[in-house]
């Protein structure tokens, strides 16, 4: 079946750095469009990021702009999110999900990993 495992999450200082993996399995991780999606406490869900199959990034929300990066290593099938300069509104579980061929709808979600950040 199909598996979407986030890990790294964590307690961090403002200004920290936290780096986010998603390992996947149970489907043809190479072929498909990777976000990372957020979602704070007592809000809806933000797109954080998008990358291309061959690991070219195609998206980051302007809120983190500058300060993460999207990557991939297909042939770990795993999905990473580097987090710099971490602030308090970054706080958030962060999911990793497929994109399907339409390019318009998520098709696999991953349960999550807690990103708290607090002095």
């Amino acid at each position: 079946d199909v598996q979407l495992q986030a890990s790294g999450g964590g307690l961090v200082q403002p200004g920290g750095s936290l780096r986010l993996s998603c390992a996947a399995s149970g489907f043809t991780f190479g072929s498909y469009v990777m976000n990372w999606v957020r979602q704070a406490p007592g809000k809806g869900p933000e797109r954080v990021s998008g990358i291309k199959t061959d690991g070219d990034p195609t998206y980051y929300a302007d809120s983190v702009k500058g300060r993460f990066t999207i990557s991939r290593d297909n042939a770990k099938n795993t999905l990473y999110l580097q987090m710099d300069s971490l602030k308090p509104e970054d706080t958030a579980v962060y999911y990793c999900a497929t994109v399907n061929s339409d390019r318009s709808t998520y098709g696999y979600w991953g349960q999550g990993t807690l990103v708290t950040v607090s002095s």
